[in-house]
């Protein structure tokens, strides 16, 4: 009887080049770059290039994808009317994911996964993420639709499409760090799932809008939506220490976890510090301090403190990239019903470079269950039952 391996944890799906993890170091590699070095000295848009291509641009090559990246922005009277048509409630992320299939029906391209066709595709969507996801959040709060401008980075663009307002520089590039961050993670639960989509030759849309649906659940891209309710909890550093210990003795339930859980806490690759978080917590600190408002790092360091002390690092858990996600995306003034599609907003472009790959040397993702039902049963006519 072959062994069962629950969640798949530690099993080799296939071999890659786009990312490396090492757990117990804490390191995180895209292509051979740190993490830490891309997000401090490359764009959003420069490791878009370097997860679809395997190397960073030149200044020409840049040029001429963010140029790409400009044209494609826009999206059409059709894709404009089906937001209009949601639920003013509805959570973007499902607005996001419709809107993907939209997508796919004008693509004249949709059903050609060669390696240019899938190209083109990864950029077309990359850069209408962000005009989805505005124009969705402005339909929520009764608001005309912003279109995006015709230069400037995805992360500017994203931030003047919610406000009409041209974003800090400062801001727009720490939001274009935190893309670069969320950009990749190697076989995570969304990849996998548009790994597994794609395998079967189906199109770069329909294998994105497998992911969108794995990303939304609290155990991968909600998190950090849960990081946000429970610092609103606590309301001052000096209530984290009884939030952590109640919270870890089971005297309290987080909504969306399992009991004696702290959100924003513990990955199933990481043993050590989670890099992506160290580089948020250092952006949260920075970001507040120029905001002149703290509050919000200053009770995570806070739980980050008591989770010391109550030995969790003892046992290899650490914050995760939610965690520390959650302070920075209020700081810059982002609402928590956009925490998951903003994560979306960078991880298409690892999703795509996943998708590309899977395509250029292609094989169906077909594992087994072990069956532990019963045997032998016989029908019975309906009457005897």
């Amino acid at each position: 009887m072959a062994n069962v391996i629950s969640g798949l944890q530690d099993v080799a799906l296939t071999e890659s080049k786009i990312c490396r993890i090492d757990g117990s170091a804490g390191h995180l590699i895209y292509r051979g770059y740190d993490i830490r070095d891309l997000a401090q000295n490359a764009t959003f848009e420069e490791t878009a290039y370097l997860l679809w291509s395997g190397d960073l641009p030149t200044r020409p090559q840049l040029n001429a994808l963010n140029a790409q990246l400009a044209a494609e922005r826009g999206i059409d009277e059709n894709a404009y009317r089906l937001i209009a048509s949601y639920p003013k409630t509805a959570p973007p992320m499902d607005a996001l994911r419709t809107c993907v299939s939209l997508l796919a029906s004008a693509d004249a391209e949709m059903e050609d996964n060669s390696n240019e066709a899938n190209l083109r595709k990864a950029i077309r969507l990359t850069a209408k993420f962000p005009t989805i996801l505005a124009a969705v959040y402005r339909h929520s709060n009764d608001q005309e639709p912003i279109p995006p401008l015709k230069d400037g980075s995805s992360a500017a663009n994203f931030l003047y499409m919610l406000s009409g307002e041209k974003p800090d520089p400062f801001v727009a590039r720490t939001l274009d760090a935190a893309l670069t961050l969320h950009a990749e993670h190697g076989m995570n639960a969304s990849t996998f799932s548009a790994r597994v989509t794609c395998a079967t030759l189906s199109d770069m849309y329909a294998a994105v809008t497998s992911a969108l649906g794995t990303l939304k659940g609290p155990l991968h891209g909600g998190a950090n939506a849960i990081v946000r309710a429970m610092l609103e909890e606590i309301e001052a550093p000096e209530n984290a220490e009884r939030y952590v210990k109640e919270t870890l003795a089971g005297d309290r339930v987080v909504p969306g976890l399992a009991p004696k859980r702290i959100p924003g806490f513990g990955h199933r690759v990481y043993t050590s510090y989670d890099p992506r978080a160290a580089v948020l917590h250092e952006m949260s600190e920075t970001l507040g301090k120029r905001a002149g408002e703290t509050v919000w790092v200053d009770i995570s360091e806070a739980v980050v403190e008591a989770c010391e002390k109550e030995g969790l690092n003892e046992k290899g858990v650490y914050p995760n990239v939610d965690f520390f996600s959650a302070s920075a995306y209020t700081t810059m003034g982002i609402d928590v019903p956009l925490f998951t599609p903003v994560f979306a907003l960078a991880r298409i472009t690892g999703w795509t470079a996943h998708i590309i790959e899977q395509h250029n040397d292609n094989r169906l993702i077909r594992p087994k269950a072990i069956y532990v039902g019963e045997e032998g049963r016989v029908v019975q006519p309906i009457e005897e039952r």
